[in-house]
């Protein structure tokens, strides 16, 4: 009999993959080492300090002595918080004690509400290109995955119509992140209603990805999934404070979602991580709602907004590109393959060659995304511009190539 290989992994995870961007990261960290300087348009990774108040607040809870179990579901002094800020972005109450899970960052969230309610067999629908996560753990939950292709040509946009095409009786759940990341697309208002119809209609669980909420450009208003008529009950809610606060290493982020959903995403979150670090569930309670700390958050957001047009100007000097222009987020989702070279390619001499960091769109969409690159405008604006300069002379130096190969 055929001996088992106990180094092989689990069958659920068969079809998983590591993530495309830490995959580039680590190439980043190689040619940094060789004393190279790489300008980073890959990493999501806000260049900003903590807002001082949160680190203050943080350092006080430590000597307070904050460093004991905190319950299962957050400090309710945290809690009660997200419940403002809650309220506040979403004209929403949910309440601390009961719809409330404070998570170890917004990863968490993705995971918690996938293995709560996908069982295998069931079938979930992402809107591609999308954030990698939640295909490998809708893989992971055992259950299927459903794309639906988002056409640069609609401005990303959403498709109600092929939505309600690709439901099948398995449908179990439709994920969506608005603003999305990788495109800047910040979803209108008459495509999520007809979206939330369609999942009321085929009483289908919505898990929102919220991260980016506050992250909008242009005067362009964030309506929340769970805000529409029927949803609130059928949505769960995942946000955080990585984005909104440059806190992507202090890892905090939250659920919200109806009280009848808390016994099941709270077993999933009691043994993934029992609770958050006490003294910084403490910190952000005490100073995440003061006024100069959110308005050093708009101030990020403001300083993004100059970053995204700063990127903008230079895309528009290459003819050969197209891109939708950012409303929300801090990506732009480039097609370079009017250069004559597919994102994969661009994406791997920009950095060999050109000292820039970029994301290949088929590590967020697979092959239909194979022409484009994403960028991430978190870096200084020097570098931003330095960056963009790159970009547009490599792809000068490309159409020419190709030019001279076809004149041969």
């Amino acid at each position: 009999m055929e001996q088992n290989n106990i180094f092989q992994g689990a069958d659920r995870l068969e079809h998983c993959y590591f993530s495309p961007v830490r995959v580039v990261s680590e190439r980043v960290f190689e040619l940094q080492e060789q004393g190279r300087e790489i300008i980073n348009f890959g990493e999501g990774e806000p260049d900003f300090d903590t807002p001082k108040g949160i680190v203050d607040a943080t350092i006080r809870a430590l000597n307070e002595k904050y460093t004991h179990y905190a319950n299962n579901r957050g400090l309710i002094e945290l809690r009660r918080e997200i419940s403002k800020l809650a309220e506040e972005m979403m004209g929403m109450y949910y309440s601390p004690e009961e719809e409330i899970i404070v998570t170890s960052a917004g990863a968490e969230t993705i995971n918690d509400a996938l293995m709560a309610f996908l069982n295998p067999g069931d079938e979930a629908i992402i809107f591609t290109p999308a954030f990698f996560n939640y295909e490998n753990l809708i893989y992971m939950a055992g259950a299927k995955v459903i794309n639906i292709r988002l056409k640069s040509e609609n401005g990303f946009q959403i498709d109600p119509e092929e939505l309600r095409r690709r439901i099948t009786p398995r449908t179990k759940m439709l994920i969506i992140n608005n603003p999305c990341n990788p495109t800047g697309v910040v979803y209108k208002e008459e495509v999520l209603a007809e979206v939330a119809k369609i999942c009321v209609e085929h009483n289908l669980i919505v898990f929102s990805d919220e991260i980016y909420s506050k992250i909008v450009y242009n005067g362009r208003k964030f309506r929340s999934m769970a805000s529409f008529p029927g949803m609130r009950e059928r949505t769960i809610i995942g946000n955080g404070f990585s984005k909104l606060y440059s806190m992507t290493g202090w890892r905090v982020g939250f659920l919200l979602f109806d009280k009848r959903m808390m016994n099941s995403l709270l077993l999933v979150h009691h043994y993934c991580v029992t609770c958050t670090p006490t003294f910084i569930q403490k910190g952000l309670a005490d100073a995440m709602n003061l006024p100069e700390v959110v308005a050093e958050g708009q101030k990020m957001v403001e300083t993004y907004a100059r970053r995204r047009d700063i990127v903008c100007r230079y895309l528009d000097q290459v003819p050969e590109f197209t891109y939708a222009q950012p409303e929300g987020a801090f990506y732009v989702f480039v097609n370079v393959s009017g250069t004559g070279i597919d994102g994969d390619e661009f994406s791997r001499r920009l950095r060999e060659e050109r000292n820039v960091a970029s994301i290949p769109g088929s590590g967020l969409g697979g092959e239909d995304y194979k022409d484009f690159i994403r960028l991430s405008f978190v870096t200084d604006e020097e570098n931003v511009k330095k960056g963009m300069q790159q970009i547009v002379e490599l792809a000068a130096e490309v159409v020419a190539e190709n030019k001279k190969k076809v004149a041969c």
